[in-house]
């Protein structure tokens, strides 16, 4: 196996990136967790793919916090989607909710989802983005694992394995996989699928702002009625207090 020469407080995401990619997911997060510790976080939002990365996760590096944001408007399946696979996979699971309930973001600004793409971002902002921010400050740390892969959307096709986002190295152990690696890993495994899953959704967030797909829709018209595709969490804040 490969060994990472990177013992600063910075990798070079590039170098690291070439590290990485003739190894598999396993050996990608045994090597990281070798080398930057508790220096180091993953996420989940138990989506519909996420049991592969935390059974990964489980299996290879189970001493990394596996933050989970929860923005008060996950579906009712997603949650207890996620009390199921974390207690299954005894992760080390780290749950992080916004500093405004979803009661006062309504009173105050109303459904921001629907308010075109600066309500989205200030939506974002208050419910995903802040209390990721507050995670990494938290747990005191500056590497973030997550289970984007290329072949989701569009906005990921070019990602590398590993990139700079702000302060935070973001490194993406799955990045490369297929959906038929996938879906061979789900069957190997014997991982439970997200219970949505079989009702035509093809990507999940909130209940507000996710449908299932229709057969001439593409996975990014699913969110935000095809406004945006991301999150919030895997693009720059655009706010210098912010270390994502």
């Amino acid at each position: 196996m490969h060994a990472l020469q990177f013992h600063t407080p910075g990798a070079d995401p590039t170098e690291l990136s070439a590290v990485l990619a003739p190894l598999t997911a396993g050996e990608r997060l045994r090597l990281l967790y070798e080398e930057f510790g508790t220096r180091m976080i993953a996420t989940t939002s138990f989506g519909l793919q996420a049991a592969a990365m935390l059974h990964l996760i489980a299996e290879h590096a189970p001493e990394i916090p596996v933050v989970f944001i929860d923005t008060g408007y996950l579906f009712p399946e997603t949650y207890r989607y996620a009390d199921d696979l974390s207690t299954r996979l005894k992760l080390d699971l780290r749950i992080y909710q916004p500093n405004i309930t979803a009661a006062r973001i309504e009173a105050l600004w109303g459904e921001l989802w629907n308010d075109g793409k600066a309500g989205a971002d200030q939506y974002a902002l208050l419910t995903k983005i802040e209390p990721m921010n507050r995670a990494l400050r938290e747990l005191g740390a500056d590497v973030w694992l997550s289970g984007l892969r290329r072949s989701q959307s569009k906005t990921r096709a070019d990602r590398p394995l590993a990139e700079q986002q702000k302060r935070t190295l973001k490194i993406y152990p799955i990045l490369d996989w297929a959906d038929a690696q996938l879906a061979h890993y789900f069957r190997e495994h014997a991982l439970p699928p997200h219970p949505l899953a079989s009702e035509g959704y093809v990507t999940m967030g909130d209940w507000h702002s996710t449908r299932p797909a229709s057969a001439d829709a593409q996975a990014e018209a699913t969110r935000f009625s095809g406004g945006k595709y991301e999150c919030g969490l895997h693009l720059d804040s655009g706010t210098p207090d912010f270390q994502i």
